[in-house]
């Protein structure tokens, strides 16, 4: 087995959106820079995924100068949206956790939102990062903070683990499914050169010249059924998964990582875990 090393690096500008990937990323204390700092949430302040509405795969967001977007979706013109000033948040659910959120100042960016997914949204902009969501107390040290991502700042996975579940599935059931591609699983850091599953025993993870703490594995949902490129579901990989990978009630694949140390993380970085 050779030298681990960082193969890809992908953010997700606005949440549940198609991923953007990157050659190099500036790892901040709540998670990649731009990674998650916008999210779209309905009348009743409740975030919109891909778990609701799959359509969202099809969605993408380019990142500009100073933290705006442009964003595009098939059959539609694009649009730009700037960060709102700073002030005048309203209340969010992510996933039962208020966060305090400011919205898009053109609300023509809402009525294009609104239009892709044939339900009124709102595009929202998480303002502070360091100081509007911590990560979940059960395995957060004092002061740590995450973006709109689901839990913690990073999800790692890695190429050999993918490997060794696509063997899997290609035994299975609904083998004409696979095999699948990362993309499924959403990871903002992927690892080549380790043995399958060896993600499991990490307890630190160090990319070039950032350090991570692992937090917890990764607990999957329908969204990794959903192909990326097309928004059509399958069975798969939660099938598989649960057959092979569950835990308690969830079904494994991925790490979550905090940051201990800021950096720039790039693709062929040399990685070192404990």
């Amino acid at each position: 087995m050779g030298k681990a090393r960082l193969h890809s690096i992908h953010i997700h500008p606005v949440k549940a959106f198609r991923s953007l990937s990157l050659r190099e990323v500036d790892v901040e204390p709540w998670g990649p820079a731009g990674d998650r700092r916008w999210m779209l949430i309905d009348d009743g302040g409740k975030v919109v995924t891909q778990r609701q509405n799959p359509s969202l795969a099809l969605a993408a967001a380019e990142l500009l100068p100073g933290g705006g977007l442009r964003l595009s979706a098939p059959g539609a013109e694009p649009v730009t949206v700037a960060v709102p000033a700073p002030g005048g948040t309203v209340p969010a659910d992510l996933f039962g956790t208020k966060v305090e959120v400011v919205p898009a100042e053109d609300e023509a960016v809402h009525a294009w939102c609104s239009a892709r997914l044939g339900v009124a949204v709102r595009l929202v902009h998480l303002d502070e990062p360091a100081a509007r969501r911590p990560v979940d107390p059960a395995f957060a040290l004092p002061g740590e903070t995450v973006s709109f991502a689901d839990g913690y700042p990073l999800l790692l996975t890695t190429t050999a683990s993918l490997d060794h579940l696509n063997s899997l599935i290609a035994q299975g059931e609904h083998h004409a499914e696979g095999p699948l591609p990362m993309s499924r699983f959403r990871p903002n850091v992927v690892v080549r050169g380790t043995e399958a599953w060896a993600e499991d025993r990490w307890t630190r993870v160090t990319i070039g010249e950032v350090v991570f703490r692992v937090a917890k594995p990764s607990g999957r949902c329908v969204v990794t059924t959903t192909d990326q490129d097309t928004a059509r579901r399958g069975r798969e990989p939660l099938h598989t998964l649960a057959a092979h990978r569950r835990t308690g009630g969830r079904l494994l694949f991925g790490q979550n990582l905090v940051p201990l140390s800021r950096g720039t993380v790039r693709v062929g970085d040399p990685v070192e875990t404990v």
